[in-house]
């Protein structure tokens, strides 16, 4: 058969991450590489518990199709958990759960908000480096990236003013002269999108100053904010600041997720969306896959009452802070005098390495890969113009003892290509 694939099938690329993962399943690779929660943190024997009391009290209706907006009880919690935090951040976030849908993980949320607010050529702002799972449940709908430049806090506010409009190039030539205003035309961004807590792939977070410039910014030009934060729970010593949606909640969507905090292969995530938009959400789901298993909403909504989290996440957060240290204190250890930086998270599962300018660290993979041990090089990370002498380190998964091991191995091979 003479098969013709979409035209948007031809823009879809395999994930670099899922690809080194292939190789990590090979014996006696140590992988700095894949994003996994640690297996460890898992809360078996409550979901043990859990799946016997679920069947036990409504077996038919959990195991039956279901509301596509998802489980009631879990929809409150989100409500309710999320206008804690709020609140003991200093920002108080009143939500209705009706604006809570319930998704097939949150890369789901990533696709829905994409088929909803993207047309082709659409204007779309981006971190840099950006969360590859995002770009790739967005291209498919062929926008125009437009990637905003980033330090330590997170994208420059002046940067994304200066991106919301394109500019005509006569004006950038310095051909012609006009105000800003007459230089827009009518490509304005559909949204940005940012990781604001313990970002993938960098680790880093947005400082509360940061936070208030781009709420500030996003809310004078009218420009939507898509606030992803899988990792917001993850804080070793402190909390993060207040989420940007809640600053804003009408001009934005906010994404989490349940993978990290409990067990990803359950697929739960969720999204809190503005009622004006949320039933468009609403009907992209439905077409998408009904609704998420009943089952499983049910049995995290049975795991998480009376409180589970605020004992459970403590201990993730304590194993996860450890791991950070003990990779920070091998790498300083290993590479000190080589000119390789890197960044100290406050929390989350990954850091962020800078090698020289002249180093390639998709070179550099497969070299690791000889001495056993794995990372993902860098450029995946970008919209356009990838910075080849990046890559991301995870440490959540490996111990202690194998993390010494790693990075001793990672060192040599980067201290050879030095």
């Amino acid at each position: 058969m003479n098969w013709k694939l979409a035209a948007r099938a031809e823009r879809m690329n395999p994930s670099i991450i899922r690809e080194i993962l292939k190789v990590t399943e090979k014996p006696g690779i140590i992988s700095f590489a894949g994003g996994l929660p640690s297996p460890k943190t898992f809360p078996i024997a409550a979901f043990a518990k859990a799946c016997a009391d679920v069947l036990a009290k409504d077996g038919q209706a959990a195991l039956q199709y279901a509301a596509s907006e998802g489980f009631p009880a879990l929809r409150e919690f989100v409500a309710n958990e999320l206008a804690k935090q709020s609140a003991a951040a200093g920002v108080p976030w009143a939500i209705d759960p009706a604006q809570v849908l319930i998704t097939t993980g949150s890369q789901q949320a990533l696709d829905l908000i994409a088929k909803i607010l993207i047309d082709k050529d659409s204007r779309v702002l981006v971190e840099t480096p950006a969360y590859l799972g995002a770009l790739q449940a967005f291209t498919p709908m062929e926008p125009q990236y437009v990637s905003i430049a980033s330090d330590d806090e997170g994208v420059l506010i002046d940067d994304v003013k200066s991106k919301i409009y394109p500019v005509r190039p006569e004006l950038v030539e310095g051909q012609a002269s006009a105000s800003t205003s007459s230089a827009r035309t009518d490509g304005k961004a559909r949204f940005i999108y940012v990781i604001p807590n313990y970002q993938n792939p960098t680790g880093r977070s947005m400082s509360e100053a940061r936070r208030a410039a781009l709420s500030q910014a996003a809310r004078e030009a009218g420009l939507p904010i898509i606030e992803d934060n899988p990792y917001g729970d993850l804080w070793f010593d402190a909390p993060p600041p207040a989420s940007l949606t809640a600053r804003n909640p009408d001009g934005g969507i906010y994404m989490g997720s349940f993978s990290k905090t409990l067990a990803p292969g359950l697929r739960l995530g969720f999204l809190v969306a503005p009622k004006a938009l949320y039933p468009k959400l609403l009907q992209a789901k439905q077409a998408a896959d009904l609704h998420t298993p009943s089952f499983n909403q049910r049995l995290v909504a049975e795991v998480l009452k009376d409180g589970f989290l605020d004992r459970h996440v403590p201990t993730i957060r304590a194993l996860y802070k450890s791991q950070c240290e003990a990779m920070l204190a091998a790498l300083a250890r290993e590479l000190a005098g080589t000119g390789i930086t890197w960044n100290q998270p406050t929390g989350g599962m990954f850091l962020w390495v800078k090698l020289p300018a002249h180093m390639n660290s998709v070179d550099l993979l497969p070299k690791a890969v000889e001495r056993n041990v794995a990372f993902v090089p860098g450029a995946a990370f970008y919209a356009d113009h990838p910075q080849h002498n990046t890559l991301r380190l995870s440490f959540v998964t490996a111990s202690v003892e194998q993390i010494n091991i790693g990075i001793a191995a990672l060192a040599a091979v980067l201290k050879a290509a030095l």
